[in-house]
C-alpha cells in the first residue's frame, strides 16, 4: 500500500484466455478475524465459473497482512481504493467491470468504499451494518457481552490507536460521544440516498450483531437498482453464510446480479424486490414489492415486581392468541419502573416457552429513579408457532433469560434495586407468515 504496509492477498481467475476487454471481476471482503482464504471458496464455486476473476486480501491487522485493524476506517477505505487501481492495471483484468461483495466486516468495507467514491459496477454486502452506533449500542446501550466477544477476534496489539481509545467506552457504554466519533466516519448510512450502484443486500433473518434493520434503513435509502434477500444466514444464533441451507440460493442470486450489471447480460433478477427465505428453510422463498405488510400485536403483562442484585430478574409470560405468527419490523417492551437505586439501565429479552434461543432483545438507559421506559428489540424474523406461549424477561443483564446469553453482560452494581411494574408487549409481525 501507499504507506509501505503489506497485504497479504490472492487473486483467482477463470479457466483459458481472458476476453479482449479482460476478465470482470470481484473484490471479496472477509469477515472479522478472516483472512481471504476463507473467501476463496466463493471465488472458486462461484465467480470463476461464472467467468469472474476475484480478488481478496487479508484486511489490515488480519492474517498474514501488516498493519492496524482500524474497523473500516479511512486508511481500510484508501486500501480498497490502491487495491481496486492495482487490479484494473492487470492486463487479463477490466479496467471497469470491477465489483465487490464482502461478509460482516467485509460488507462494512464495500459500503464505505461505495459511498467513497470507488467505481464498482455494483455491490453485495452480506450481514453488515449501515449504522455501527446502533448496531453495537442501540438506544445508548452497547451490546457488552458481544462486543467484547468481537474485540477477541483481532489481538489489541494489532488494533488501531482511534479504535483503542474507544474500546472502553464502548464495553461500558460511557463516554459515548468517542464511540459516535469513531462510528460515524465507518457508518455509510447518511450517503446512501446519493448511493446509485446497483447493490444486492443479503442479511440473516435472525441476526443479533447486524439485524434486519440495518439492511432495511439501507434498501429505503438506495436510488439505484436493489434487492434485499433475508435468510438463515447471519451472526449468532444465525448460520455461517458458508454453511447456512440457503448459501446456494443467495450466492447464486449474487453471481446473476453481477451477470446484469457488471457484464451487462438480460436481467434474470428483478430488481426492487424483497424476498424472504422460509425459515426453517424449505427450498422455497417468499419475494414482495414493496416492504411486507405488518401488523401490531399489543398485550399487557400486569404485575409489580423488586429486583435487587445483579441476578436479579423479572418473568413475565403470554399466550397470543391466532398464528402461527412471523416477527418482522420494530417490536417493543414499554416498562414502568419505581424505586430504582443504583439500577441505570434495563434489557429486555423476548424468548417462546421451551426454546432457548431468544426470539429478540434489547437494552436502553433508565432515566431517574422512576418512570416509563420502551425498549426496542431488535429486528429479527422469527417464527411463533401457533399456541406458543412468549416468556418475557427483565434485568440488567442478558443473563436473566439463559446463562448461554451473552448478549449484555454489564450488570448494575451490586446491591442495587429497582421495582417493575406494569409491562407492555408491542409484538410486529407479518400480516401472514410465509414460513410454515
Amino acid at each position: 500500500m501507499s504507506d509501505a504496509t503489506q497485504l497479504s492477498c490472492s487473486l483467482t481467475e477463470p479457466d483459458g484466455a481472458p476476453p479482449a476487454s479482460g476478465w470482470p471481476a470481484v473484490m471479496l471482503f472477509h469477515g472479522l478475524g478472516g483472512r481471504h482464504q476463507d473467501m476463496e471458496p466463493l471465488a472458486t464455486q462461484f465467480l470463476a465459473p461464472a467467468g469472474y476473476a476475484a480478488l481478496a486480501c487479508d484486511a489490515r491487522g488480519h492474517g498474514a497482512s501488516g498493519g492496524l485493524f482500524g474497523l473500516d476506517g479511512p486508511r481500510d477505505v484508501l486500501d480498497t481504493k490502491e487495491l481496486y487501481a492495482w487490479l484494473t492495471a492487470r492486463p487479463e483484468i477490466s479496467d471497469t467491470q470491477i465489483a465487490a461483495l464482502g461478509i460482516s466486516l467485509g460488507g462494512g468495507a464495500v459500503w464505505n468504499a461505495a459511498v467513497a467514491g470507488v467505481p464498482f459496477k455494483a455491490i453485495v454486502p452480506v450481514i453488515t451494518w449501515t449504522n455501527l452506533t446502533t448496531a453495537l449500542a442501540p438506544q445508548g446501550l452497547s451490546k457488552s457481552g458481544l462486543v467484547q466477544l468481537l474485540a477477541s477476534y483481532v489481538p489489541q496489539t494489532r488494533w488501531d490507536p482511534d479504535l483503542l481509545a474507544a474500546a472502553g467506552s464502548l464495553v461500558t457504554s460511557t463516554n459515548m460521544g468517542t464511540v459516535a466519533a469513531l462510528a460515524s466516519t465507518r457508518s455509510p448510512l447518511s450517503h446512501l440516498s446519493t448511493l446509485t450502484t446497483p447493490t444486492l443486500l443479503i442479511q440473516g433473518r435472525r441476526d443479533f450483531l447486524f439485524d434486519v434493520d440495518q439492511a432495511l434503513a439501507a434498501y429505503r435509502l438506495l436510488k439505484g437498482p436493489k434487492r434485499l434477500y433475508l435468510g438463515d444466514l447471519g451472526h449468532a444464533p444465525g448460520i455461517s453464510p458458508a454453511t447456512a441451507p440457503d448459501a446456494a440460493i443467495y450466492w447464486g442470486e449474487a453471481v446473476k446480479w453481477f451477470d446484469r450489471y457488471v457484464k451487462g447480460a438480460p436481467a434474470t433478477l428483478p430488481p426492487s424486490v424483497i424476498e424472504l427465505g422460509h425459515d426453517p428453510y424449505d427450498g422455497k422463498t417468499t419475494t414482495f414489492k414493496a416492504l411486507p405488510a405488518t401488523k401490531t400485536i399489543s398485550v399487557a403483562l400486569p404485575g409489580s415486581t423488586a429486583m435487587s442484585g445483579t441476578t436479579g430478574k423479572v418473568v413475565r409470560s403470554v399466550r397470543v392468541t391466532g398464528g402461527p405468527h412471523e416477527t418482522f419490523g420494530d417490536s417493543t417492551v414499554t416498562v414502568s419502573y419505581s424505586g430504582a437505586t443504583n439500577w441505570d439501565h434495563l434489557v429486555a429479552v423476548l424468548a417462546i416457552s421451551g426454546n432457548p434461543s431468544p426470539i429478540s432483545a434489547g437494552g436502553v438507559k433508565l432515566n431517574g429513579a422512576s418512570g416509563t421506559a420502551t425498549i426496542k428489540l431488535m429486528d429479527e424474523a422469527v417464527r411463533i408457532p401457533a399456541g406458543k406461549k412468549l416468556v418475557l424477561y427483565l434485568g440488567s443483564t442478558s443473563l436473566a433469560q439463559s446463562p448461554a446469553n451473552a448478549l449484555y453482560l454489564s450488570a448494575v452494581q451490586p446491591g442495587a434495586e429497582i421495582t417493575i411494574g406494569r409491562a407492555t408487549l408491542k409484538l410486529s409481525v407479518l400480516t401472514k407468515a410465509v414460513s410454515k
